[in-house]
């Protein structure tokens, strides 16, 4: 134990702010209902949802995105920075901007070029922020992330939009017991079967926001180029990059895309590259891959399930390789230039 590596202060950092997610994002639901019921009112009247966000926060908004569209509701998530360059029209459609700080460039630009409208929301971690201050916004409880890399601001906006969610009828009681009783699953073997890749690709169908969080924070922390593909467009001739040394972590929850996980997973094994599937959907382990196995869960309930996992591997993926990890060298927590 003498020779073990010291924790590096920025991952110290994230621990911290992992180990209260849960309880804040538990806070976040209950004390956002209002404003959530504000936002439910809005899509009930346009039916239509225009996400909004960049890095972390847009990860988000593409985890959400199947789930809004799977109750009627004709959503799209963009980079806000897309939106700024070529942009969507606003009008019938309801915006939920999102920025954990709430003080991002892009956010700042939006706002003063466009002005908003007035079914345009936000949802923040900084009740002070620009965007608090100058939309209707759901506060996720416990302030501002302080660590480099999302962690507890993915939960607790994901909760925030679960208080939306519940608001549009959707029963929030799976993902509740996720919150409520995390599962916990040995990372072991995937860490393993990730040591000696040099970059991952990371992949989903319904759950690829997760997926594309999961890339993002990986490329964060171990500073390798790791990245995201949606499962058609992973099979659409990047599978060529695959082979011992690109990791493939794969999501695959229980609902109708299951089975196409499944066939890349299997496809991802025979050209020799380590395989990794976060599996929520209770189907049969796929032969040559490491699973972690969750409770069969759908929906926000998997990717509350998963999501804390995922964290773990990410960091310790990148304690691995990086002395300093959590320390950013070229990047700053809040963005705000373009």
């Amino acid at each position: 134990m003498a020779n073990q590596k010291p924790r590096p202060a920025g991952l110290v950092a994230i621990d911290r702010e992992m180990a209260r997610q849960h309880g804040d994002a538990l806070a976040s639901f209950a004390e956002a209902a209002a404003m959530a019921a504000r936002v439910a009112a809005s899509l009930d009247k346009t039916g239509r949802l225009l996400l909004l966000g960049m890095g972390g926060s847009h990860a988000v908004n593409r985890a959400v995105e199947p789930l809004y569209r799977a109750l009627g509701i004709d959503a799209i998530a963009i980079p806000l920075s897309e939106q700024l360059g070529e942009p969507l029209t606003i009008g019938g459609r309801t915006v939920l901007m999102t920025s954990q700080s709430g003080e991002s460039a892009e956010v700042v630009r939006w706002f003063t070029e466009t002005g908003g409208h007035a079914e345009t929301f936000g949802l923040t971690l900084e009740a002070g922020s620009f965007l608090a201050r100058t939309a209707p916004s759901l506060v996720g409880v416990g302030g501002t992330e302080l660590a480099f890399a999302a962690t507890r601001s993915l939960t607790v906006t994901l909760a925030l939009h679960l208080a939306i969610l519940a608001a549009l009828g959707e029963h929030p009681s799976g993902a509740l017991v996720a919150l409520q009783a995390p599962e916990i699953v040995d990372i072991g073997a995937a860490l393993n079967a990730l040591g000696e890749v040099d970059t991952v690709v990371t992949s989903g169908r319904r759950l690829q926001g997760v997926a594309e969080a999961l890339a993002l924070g990986l490329t964060e922390l171990s500073r390798r180029p790791c990245f995201s593909l949606e499962g058609g467009q992973l099979r659409h001739g990047p599978m060529e990059m695959l082979g011992p040394k690109i990791g493939v972590v794969l999501f695959r929850g229980k609902d109708p895309t299951a089975d196409l996980v499944t066939a890349m997973a299997v496809s991802a094994v025979e050209t020799g590259a380590p395989v990794v599937i976060f599996d929520s959907s209770g189907e049969a382990p796929v032969a040559g891959a490491t699973t972690l196995t969750f409770g069969a869960a759908t929906g926000m309930a998997a990717i509350f399930a998963m999501l804390p996992t995922a964290q773990r591997l990410m960091i310790a993926f990148a304690d691995a390789r990086v002395d300093n990890a959590g320390t950013p060298v070229r990047s700053t927590k809040i963005t705000r230039s373009e």
